[in-house]
């Protein structure tokens, strides 16, 4: 089973509004990132959420979704990634996390990357884009307890970094792996850069 983990626990607080809840292919942009991993082969979502979580979950309510609280966000997300891997039962095989501001996630990516992970006989898959590493992450649950108890400090980075030969890099043409959202003006170079 393969699973999907969006942290979603944010505050926003450069973007100066709920980012999440932002519109974004006519849906929101949380809407549409959990449309794309439920469109995908991915077998089970679970959305991590904090403080602002009753508006995120109440856009999320008619999706095929599990929202988590996260009672620390202010740890970071690290402390989201664990809260969804703990949610997580003992036949998930693999983990996807899907970044809450990156809407440019596309289904075919996520297959892709679910393949990958099928042929290419590594635990962790990366998308690069022009040499550079992005977003989604795609690792093996054998990583789930080494996740849970290491890494407070570097984050996922951390995981990558201790287990360089275990990664098979999955090369895309879309600049969209390496965007996210922090501010007003990325919100609105991404609306733009994706309009069908």
């Amino acid at each position: 089973m393969i699973c999907a983990i969006v942290p979603a626990a944010g505050r926003s607080s450069r973007m100066g509004a709920q980012k999440l809840l932002l519109e974004f292919a006519g849906t929101t942009v949380i809407g549409h990132i959990a449309d794309q991993l439920l469109n995908s082969t991915i077998d089970e979502i679970c959305v991590v959420v904090g403080d602002q979580g009753g508006r995120i979950a109440e856009e999320l309510t008619a999706r095929n979704v599990s929202i988590v609280a996260n009672p620390n966000p202010d740890e970071g997300m690290l402390s989201s990634v664990r809260c969804g891997l703990k949610a997580f039962g003992p036949d998930c095989s693999a983990v996807l996390i899907a970044l809450g501001d990156q809407p440019t996630i596309s289904t075919s990516l996520v297959d892709r990357m679910i393949h990958a992970f099928a042929d290419a006989k590594k635990g962790i898959i990366v998308p690069v884009h022009d040499s550079r590493r992005g977003h989604p992450l795609l690792f093996s649950a054998k990583y789930r307890d080494e996740i849970l108890t290491h890494y407070d400090d570097v984050g996922l980075r951390g995981l990558l970094r201790a287990h360089q030969d275990d990664i098979a890099e999955l090369p895309v043409d879309s600049d969209s792996v390496l965007l996210d959202m922090d501010y007003p003006e990325d919100y609105d170079r991404i609306v733009k850069k994706h309009k069908p």
